[in-house]
């Protein structure tokens, strides 16, 4: 069984991140979307909000799953039993800063690949952090948000 795991923190979910997810569906037989708990970063939504995003926006396609992880990625894909690593790309200096740690992952594991997918150009200027801050300034981050999210944030 192909098992892929998405890391980042997901802080919120937007468009970008369902563009790479829904293109790697033909690639592996499951997509663990995993919520990596980083301390140097502060989160504006808990793990768990962020989880459940990821659940309700696949809620009817079985072979994704959201999970919460601390530690390093490459002991969560051990954990859950994954060979690949998916990481999407936006810019040239994203693939610079992918590749490093794909380097180092392959230097912790040799048997666990990272695959890498450009984003959809549409989606290229969707980041967490920019969407974060029209969230923090009370502007709408519809346009680069699933409906899951957007419904969350209105209540």
């Amino acid at each position: 069984m192909r098992i892929c795991l998405f890391p980042g923190t997901f802080d919120p979910v937007t468009l970008g991140h369902v563009d790479i997810i829904n293109r790697a569906l033909p690639l592996f037989d499951k997509i663990v979307v995993g919520i990596g708990i980083n301390t140097s970063k502060t989160p504006m939504f808990t793990p768990e909000q962020r989880a459940l995003w990821i659940k309700e926006i696949y809620k009817d396609e079985e072979r994704v799953e959201g999970a919460v992880y601390e530690g390093l990625t490459i002991n969560f894909c051990k954990k859950i039993g994954a060979n690949f690593i998916l990481r999407g790309i936006r810019y040239v200096s994203d693939f610079e800063y992918e590749k490093t740690i794909a380097d180092a992952n392959r230097t912790l594991d040799k048997t666990i690949e990272t695959v890498f997918l450009t984003g959809e150009p549409k989606y290229t200027s969707v980041a967490s952090t920019i969407v974060r801050d029209i969230i923090k300034n009370g502007g709408d981050a519809s346009p680069f948000l699933p409906e899951a999210v957007i419904n969350s944030l209105l209540k």
